[in-house]
């Protein structure tokens, strides 16, 4: 699986610069292996700020078909506790924590981001979980 933090998501739908090129071609490399590539929610409410942010968000999400959205419902919310608890992390990892989440309910993947640190110290009890900063 390939998870796409807000960063990664916001690079992808601003569609320009070297970040851009490295989160297309994890994409595609997705694409071509039949990996699954997720966003959770609340990534989409970090980015939705108005009018302008939320066509440019929507537009990516419409032209890049194969990114699936995953919603939060009381299993997947305790999987997320679940992975604030183990790094002994507090609220403000929320975002963070969906991403990995995600990524360790499907037994393992990448997540792509703009903030490696915290995304490596919340991933670090999930050997199968890496994660790549952009």
């Amino acid at each position: 699986m390939l998870v796409l933090d807000a960063e990664a998501l916001s690079r992808l739908a601003h569609g320009r610069g070297p970040r851009f090129r490295e989160i297309r071609a994890a994409l595609e490399a997705a694409r071509r292996l039949r990996r699954e590539v997720v966003t959770p929610a609340l990534i989409l409410a970090e980015l939705y700020r108005g009018p302008g942010h939320n066509r440019i968000v929507d537009a990516c999400l419409s032209r890049e078909t194969g990114i699936g959205v995953r919603a939060t419902d009381r299993p997947f919310a305790r999987l997320v506790g679940g992975v604030l608890a183990a790094a002994r992390a507090g609220s403000a990892d929320i975002a963070d924590a969906h991403a990995v989440a995600a990524a360790v309910e499907a037994g393992g993947g990448v997540i792509l981001t703009g903030d490696g640190s915290d995304l490596e110290r919340l991933a670090a009890p999930y050997p199968s979980v890496l994660v790549k900063a952009i």
